[in-house]
């Protein structure tokens, strides 16, 4: 029987490693043989989690093919990836990839590092905050107090609990964008949502137009959906969309869906003008494109001066194109796991008819607690404490990283929870494999984009400040410095950092 539990493509595996820049060559230092570059950049896709363990390489002759090598050098490669312990095969079966034993297997997301490996390990991977308290305690403290009536329920609630739906449509009233409860339907988090509109909306095989970069999570959430993601490029810096790009896409690939964060991006942070959000929203129309619209940045503007554009869906009055997912997650905490939609109320009624068959509704305690937020008023301030804390974050961690690596390249964003960095012509997925070795994780740049783009870069999210950002970026210069020497073996284990 096959161990292999799904395939990679010789030309997928092939755009993947042809994406990869090659380690820096020291002074006098001789280029690694054919074989070799082959196997270490495969075993560099299996480390980053870019091509997954246990998935079936192509044959011998179909990736020398594809990549324009002789079959020689990919046979060596292979033997190589066995001798250490990256790849398995069996006559009949063919070859599949493996970790060596005592490797962890390596996360295709970007889960948060389990508690006990805070001592020793920096996490810049996950792009969440601490709860702001005391808000998180008095919120949970509140809900206890409503939830009485509720527990003499059955406690199923699919499109949320009433009370909460009105409170957020009265929120984007409020805002100038008139809003009913029955377009809205809460969900277990944002991802929660965006999985349901992604079922209802696009089948598998369906093309899925998205920013790139875009957000790692979501991106594969679309892949193992079955979707087929068409790239639109972003411009440089925190320029955002490029509506020429966007216009073309959605004319030539008329996508079923788009995938969009209009405020402060993740990775790159970011801010859509009010100009770009007419323009998509009318182009997307045209092209009979549904607009998903992520704002769970939306409230995490970090300097006062930023004058915030109106929401995307206000530039759709008739709720044909754009749906709107929100969430308590980055706004609060990511241990809220409280999202919605906002939708015309015939989707709301499909969203909530198929949530039947998934998970049939989102725990009352939490949308009790976060309906006591925006009731009291404790929502604003809770966000307030988290505006601030993102801000002092932010400010430290550019200036270490500006301080241990003046090469390094970056936008400074006005708000959001995230670093998009240019790193010096250095390989973020050389970086990252590195950074674990010394004591800070990092996502490497193709995580946010398809098919192994953004090579050259990493995401730093605003987690940490004061000491733990400096020690966080000497960290990141140490990986650097082992990556620009191409060395490997003998480095020194990470020391405990004690916030």
């Amino acid at each position: 029987m096959a161990q292999w539990t799904s395939a990679v493509g010789a030309a997928q595996l092939a755009r993947q490693l042809r994406a990869q820049q090659p380690r820096p060559a020291g002074p006098g230092a001789r280029r690694p043989p054919a074989y070799r570059a082959l196997a270490d950049g495969v075993r560099l896709l299996v480390l980053e989690g870019r091509v997954p363990v246990a998935a079936r390489l192509p044959a011998e002759r179909e990736l020398a093919l594809a990549l324009s090598v002789s079959r020689t050098t990919v046979a060596a490669a292979y033997e190589a990836l066995r001798t250490e312990g990256f790849l398995e095969s069996r006559r009949g079966a063919g070859s599949w990839t493996a970790v060596p034993a005592g490797n962890p297997l390596p996360a295709r997301g970007l889960e948060p590092l389990p508690p006990e490996s805070l001592g020793s390990m920096i996490d810049l991977g996950c792009a969440s905050l601490p709860a702001p308290e005391p808000w998180l305690t008095r919120a949970v403290q509140g809900a206890i107090e409503e939830l009485a009536p509720y527990a003499h329920t059955h406690g199923d609630y699919p499109a949320g609990l009433p009370a909460l739906r009105q409170m957020i449509a009265d929120r984007y009233t409020g805002r100038g964008i008139p809003t009913m409860p029955e377009q809205i339907m809460v969900t277990t988090g944002a991802m929660g949502a965006i999985d349901a509109i992604c079922h209802l909306f696009a089948g598998r095989g369906e093309r899925i137009a998205v920013e790139s970069p875009s957000y790692a999570n979501i991106l594969q959430l679309m892949r193992e959906a079955g979707a087929r993601l068409v790239p639109v490029a972003m411009e440089e810096g925190l320029g955002g969309w490029d509506m020429n790009r966007w216009r073309q896409v959605l004319r030539d690939a008329a996508p079923r869906l788009a995938y969009v964060v209009a405020d402060f991006h993740n990775p790159t942070g970011a801010l859509a003008d009010e100009d770009r959000r007419r323009e998509l929203v009318d182009a997307a129309r045209s092209a009979g494109t549904v607009l998903v619209v992520d704002e769970t940045m939306n409230e995490l503007c970090l300097d006062p001066d930023v004058r915030m554009p109106r929401r995307v869906c206000a530039f759709d009055p008739s709720g044909s194109t754009v749906i709107t997912v929100g969430s308590a997650s980055k706004a609060f905490w990511a241990g809220m796991r409280i999202g919605w939609v906002r939708a015309a109320p015939d989707v709301i009624r499909s969203l909530v008819a198929a949530r039947a068959y998934a998970d049939m509704g989102t725990p009352v305690l939490e949308q009790l607690a976060v309906n006591w937020l925006m009731r009291t008023g404790g929502w604003e301030e809770a966000v307030q404490v988290r505006r601030d804390q993102a801000r002092e974050n932010r400010d430290a961690l550019v200036a270490a990283v500006r301080r241990e690596l003046p090469d390094w390249e970056f936008s400074v964003p006005r708000g959001g929870l995230t670093l998009w960095v240019r790193t010096g012509g250095l390989s973020g997925s050389r970086l990252a494999v590195a950074g674990e070795r010394v004591g800070v994780r990092v996502p490497s740049g193709p995580r946010f984009g398809v098919d192994g783009a953004f090579e050259g870069y990493v995401r730093l999210p605003f987690t940490v400040a004061g000491p733990v950002a400096d020690e966080a970026a000497a960290r990141l210069a140490a990986a650097a410095q082992l990556v620009g020497s191409g060395a490997g073996a003998g480095i020194e284990a990470p020391r405990t950092f004690v916030a």
